[in-house]
């Protein structure tokens, strides 16, 4: 008979994993505003798809806003892609700009204004406050902080590097070797997430997409043998398998970096900060993991057996589910 703080432990694992798959479907809207000079400006504005369905989320510019073009739409990779340029007299700066419908399926919305001086203005809008104010150019200090906020919301938001963490820290016990395991995998994706931002390498999003759940299920795997007395190279040497996985996720970082783009202006402290972000947001989780696990060990002494095949098989299921999502979309 199961206990009943097992059967909350279990329930609540269940609704974690239902919300995560459900996350991992719908990405976020991008915006962005690129200035022209005397009031104009080129719109690019990415809707993701349901199906071959528009999601009804809409962009709403001050009431004085002429449109110098029709919309263009294109289908591409999941997404609508419109594109129109728009002028206002005076501009925009100072203006307030709106999304309307932005909890209709879409979890945020990214902006970014890229101005005639090179400097540039991040925002990413939630269904809560989805309207903001656009401004003018600001010093590195602004540039600085928004590219460290969108890095710590990238991670925590991405849903499959931090299960990637979290198989990883089922596995591996100990403060050095958790820190050598932790410390390879930021080196990892540090490395490519730079190389791949910079133009120095180019691989393919969908198939790298496809390879990081697929890792996930490799590390889930991996727990389970060890359960089994059974201890694979995760366990012998973690902080190998977290250095060639953490290559691959850096593309990931890469890839969600690119669709926000960088300040002309300031591209290595943008790169910089973003990468500072991740390795907060990462940090934050790591050692939120690391209590709940001793509370949760403390609070359950004596526990089945099978308790502890829980998570790497949620873990494990959910990571297939999306390597088959992915690869089908990919060939779609």
């Amino acid at each position: 008979m199961m206990s009943r703080p097992l059967r909350w432990v279990l329930a609540l694992l269940l609704c974690t994993l239902s919300w995560a798959a459900h996350a991992d479907i719908f990405r976020p809207a991008y915006l962005e505003l690129r200035e022209l000079g005397e009031g104009r400006y080129d719109v690019l504005w990415k809707v993701p798809a349901q199906g071959n369905a528009r999601l009804a989320v809409q962009v709403v510019f001050p009431s004085d806003t002429t449109q110098l073009s029709p919309p263009q739409a294109l289908l591409t990779d999941g997404a609508f892609v419109e594109r129109w340029r728009i002028q206002r007299s005076g501009g925009l700066v100072g203006q307030m700009l709106r999304i309307d419908g932005i909890s209709g399926g879409v979890t945020d919305v990214i902006v970014r204004i890229e101005r005639a001086d090179g400097s540039s203005q991040v925002e990413r809008l939630l269904p809560e406050s989805p309207s903001f104010t656009v401004k003018g150019p600001t010093g590195s200090g602004e540039v600085a902080w928004s590219y460290l906020v969108l890095g710590v919301e990238h991670i925590l938001g991405g849903i499959d590097h931090l299960l990637f963490v979290l198989a990883l820290l089922l596995i591996v016990h100990g403060g050095k070797r958790i820190f050598l395991t932790i410390t390879a995998f930021t080196v990892a994706h540090s490395i490519t997430l730079v190389a791949a931002t910079l133009g120095w390498m180019h691989v393919p999003g969908p198939p790298v997409e496809a390879i990081i759940a697929l890792s996930i299920v490799f590390v889930a795997a991996e727990v389970v043998h060890g359960l089994r007395g059974k201890p694979g190279l995760t366990a012998r040497a973690p902080w190998v398998v977290a250095f060639v996985f953490g290559l691959l996720h850096g593309f990931g970082f890469a890839g969600a970096l690119a669709e926000v783009g960088l300040p002309q202006t300031a591209i290595p402290l943008a790169l910089l900060m973003f990468n500072v972000g991740v390795e907060l947001g990462q940090l934050i989780f790591v050692v939120a993991v690391l209590a709940l696990r001793r509370v949760f060990e403390s609070a359950i002494v004596r526990r089945p057996a099978w308790v502890s095949y829980m998570a790497p098989y949620a873990i494990g299921g959910l990571a297939m589910f999306w390597v088959i999502e992915r690869v089908l979309s990919y060939w779609a």
